[in-house]
């Protein structure tokens, strides 16, 4: 599944530009079952449980995180109040009924402000139930209710056949093709984008 490009763990903070309203005033958004919402600090045993899964990893943007990389990481993200433009912030996908962490999904609103980027995780023991396409549907919804943002792009490794199935499912088209270099090897990227409008898909 694809997450964000860089490292969350050291995101680099944009200063001077707009961000987007409160985050508390658009969140939580529950939906059949699966919630978005804030990170909080005791999601941090569980964040840091699937953040160590190196199979998981395998076509994510983000690497194994240390115990300490975890814990910084999620109080950076329980403090965000905002998206700001020209960075990443990462949500908590939790299960509603008990809401109990099982991952996470980035947003990133680009520096103009005219699209945005989703990447998604979630752990290994939650994937197959819709949690995290009813999570990628609900980030949708937010950046599209409270910015201007007109198309949202996603990035999925050619190898990854779940994570496209995933993509199309929420409402994303492919639109291109691009060779990559990526965790020391190549392989082929799809682009995939759903614009403002667009109706789900089943």
């Amino acid at each position: 599944m694809p997450g964000s490009p860089v490292d969350p763990a050291g995101p680099q903070r944009s200063h001077g530009v707009a961000a987007v309203p409160q985050l508390d005033r658009l969140l939580p958004i529950a939906h059949d079952g699966t919630v978005l919402r804030r990170f909080r600090p005791d999601d941090l045993s569980r964040f840091h449980d699937y953040r160590s899964d190196a199979v998981l990893a395998t076509y994510q943007g983000w690497s194994v995180m240390s115990a300490d990389e975890a814990r910084r990481f999620v109080e950076r993200m329980a403090a965000e109040a905002s998206l700001p433009r020209g960075d990443w912030v990462q949500l908590a996908v939790a299960d509603a009924e008990n809401d109990r962490l099982l991952g996470d999904v980035g947003i990133h609103v680009d520096a103009d402000g005219h699209a945005a980027e989703i990447g998604f995780t979630l752990c290994r023991q939650a994937q197959g139930r819709g949690h995290a396409v009813r999570a990628v549907r609900s980030a949708l919804a937010l950046v599209f209710a409270s910015t201007a943002v007109e198309r949202v792009r996603a990035v999925a490794d050619a190898r990854n056949a779940p994570s496209m199935r995933l993509l199309e499912r929420a409402g994303f088209a492919r639109e291109a093709e691009r060779q990559a270099f990526f965790k020391g090897e190549r392989c082929t990227e799809f682009v995939y984008v759903c614009r403002r409008g667009a109706p789900e898909r089943g």
